[in-house]
């Protein structure tokens, strides 16, 4: 299929973006990387009016670590961040996801603003977002604001993000001595839309973890803290936390999985994810 019509502009600044979005005269959409929105405008599931092309921006791309914050441009590129000696460092945990993230091609392309944004409810970065405690930047009209990753992301497709609304930069702790973090997913192929994934951030206190972040994505409409099964692993104890998922997790069947199969498979993940924050501790 091919896209409905669309104008397009390519803004020259954000301040120009914002004014391009609050112009009257019918739905916009922004262009970043576009390796989600591309698609759905080919199968019609968006049809903008107006394509606003968000590359000729300076300013919204680049990684930088500060004030004890790793904190990334919407236009970083998800293969400039794979290989960042910084998010090596000091986001782990983003480290470890990228990878699983579409295929090269996708991530030369693909931006980690993009993703945060489209906030799919399979996708990595959303989760691992929500994981690290992180924080999103967002320009309006009205001027700028910092919503964090618990409130930010809404419902299937639903962020915090206004119409008018541009996300510049997401923000997540630079990991410390004694941060924790672990990474896994089930997909049919790799690059494929995970059926069930997870990502964990903890800290490591004696002989235990503790400030437990279990993100789990593909079994909701948004990116899911596991709250019960986090207490049950800060108290050391990984089959009460798996068995704790029945209250923290009601996943839907779809295309790929019944609801009982990405239960189990969620369980799965958090044994091998719990053993990858305690062999780290260790």
């Amino acid at each position: 299929m091919k896209p409905s019509p669309f104008a397009y502009a390519k803004a020259k600044s954000l301040d120009h973006a914002i004014e391009l979005l609050s112009r009257p005269d019918g739905e916009a959409r922004l262009l970043a990387g576009g390796q989600s929105l591309i698609a759905t405008l080919n199968m019609r599931l968006s049809a903008p009016k107006l394509l606003i092309d968000l590359n000729g921006i300076g300013g919204l791309a680049g990684i930088a670590v500060k004030n004890g914050q790793v904190e990334i441009g919407a236009l970083t590129r998800h293969a400039e961040a794979e290989r960042s000696a910084d998010i090596a460092r000091h986001a782990p945990l983003i480290a470890l996801a990228l990878p699983h993230i579409g295929h090269a091609a996708i991530r030369n392309r693909g931006t980690l603003g993009g993703s945060i944004a489209f906030a799919d409810p399979a996708a990595e970065l959303p989760a691992c977002l929500l994981a690290l405690d992180g924080e999103v930047d967002i320009a309006s009209p009205t001027g700028k604001r910092t919503v964090q990753a618990d409130d930010f992301f809404k419902g299937l497709f639903e962020t915090a993000l206004g119409p008018r609304d541009v996300l510049t930069a997401i923000r997540v702790p630079a990991a410390a001595d004694d941060t924790r973090v672990g990474f896994a997913e089930f997909a049919r192929r790799h690059g494929d839309y995970a059926m069930v994934g997870l990502a964990a951030c903890a800290q490591a206190d004696g002989k235990g973890l503790g400030d437990v972040r279990l993100a789990y994505f593909g079994v909701g409409a948004v990116p899911l803290r596991a709250k019960k099964a986090e207490t049950r692993l800060t108290e050391g104890n990984i089959d009460d936390a798996v068995k704790a998922l029945a209250s923290d997790l009601d996943p839907s069947g779809d295309v790929q999985a019944t609801g009982a199969t990405k239960m189990h498979l969620a369980g799965v993940l958090l044994r091998r994810v719990a053993r990858q924050l305690m062999e780290a501790r260790s």
